[in-house]
């Protein structure tokens, strides 16, 4: 399997699966396969399910667009099996999405290339809840799940440990809260592009991404230089410590009144949305790619390997 010699390459768009994102991924993947139809791909929408492995051996894809997000998607597991079947696939290897999508386990790859994170723990949910494990402020949240699903905001001088919700997994990561401004960083190939400035009423969450309204982009972000230039290394060291490939974002919060201090390194999304108004075809626009040109050049940029 693999590259073939169809002069119309035959594109399968892997989206939705069985992850707590798996609507978002249905609108990226969508949105995605429209592009690629417009950019001249031959293009099957796939809804990753227990059949996938069948599946893509039945449409002999010559290259995967992956469009999952979250478990399973976005961790190493779909990327390990495309390199088993040997179709060409964008985005990240396993190795490099295995290790963006575990918070804890990337942090410690950051801390190592000399980034800047902040304190965190992995615990039980049960001792979460029981009791403080970090002094507040703090943030609680799933170890391996993206699109700011699950997370919870302990502020400081709250009486007790929040009560989480029965979906959370067993266990989670407790971090040291960061306040400020959310920014975001992407990367696509070898630079980093621009940055964006965030701007919500409350917490960056699921609702403020996804939901109309619930936050506007500022790119460039009006933030001074010295930050802006400070957010392109950092993303595209990141990018390079994970080993990460294709088109990746890095987020960020940053404290102005700490300047350069208090800008931190969140975690790095190796499947970021992909949608025409999301963030990392926003700053592509930066470059002049069109969303359709982004997503040509994803697929381009496929293989196996990665």
């Amino acid at each position: 399997m693999g590259k073939s010699s169809r002069t119309t390459p035959k594109v399968a768009v892997l989206m939705g699966g069985p992850s707590a994102e798996r609507e978002v991924s249905l609108v990226s993947g969508r949105e995605c396969a429209t592009a690629l139809r417009g950019e001249g791909f031959e293009v099957v929408e796939l809804d990753a399910g227990p059949d996938l492995c069948a599946r893509l051996q039945d449409i002999n894809p010559d290259v995967v667009f992956n469009a999952l997000h979250g478990r399973w998607g976005e961790d190493g597991c779909v990327q390990g099996l495309l390199e088993w079947l040997g179709i060409p696939y964008t985005h990240s290897g396993v190795l490099a999405s295995a290790l963006a999508m575990d918070k804890q386990r990337s942090k410690e790859v950051f801390r190592a290339a000399g980034l800047p994170v902040v304190e965190s723990l992995i615990v039980a949910k049960e001792d979460a809840q029981a009791d403080h494990v970090l002094a507040p402020p703090y943030v609680v949240k799933p170890n391996n799940e993206g699109s700011s699903v699950g997370i919870y905001i302990v502020q400081e001088g709250a009486n007790g440990p929040p009560k989480l919700a029965e979906t959370m997994p067993a266990q989670v990561m407790v971090e040291q809260y960061v306040p400020g401004r959310e920014l975001t960083t992407t990367v696509v190939g070898d630079r980093a592009v621009s940055v964006t400035d965030i701007i919500t009423d409350g917490w960056y969450d699921y609702d403020a991404k996804y939901k109309p309204g619930g936050s506007r982009h500022e790119v460039p972000a009006n933030i001074p230089k010295e930050i802006f230039d400070l957010c392109l290394d950092y993303a595209l060291r990141a990018h390079q410590a994970l080993g990460c490939r294709g088109a990746s974002r890095t987020d960020f919060r940053w404290d102005e009144a700490r300047g350069a201090e208090g800008l931190i390194l969140l975690e790095t999304n190796t499947q970021p949305g992909m949608t025409p108004t999301s963030l990392v075809p926003e700053q592509a626009g930066e470059l002049g790619m069109t969303f359709g040109q982004l997503c040509a050049w994803m697929v381009d940029d496929a293989s196996c390997d990665r």
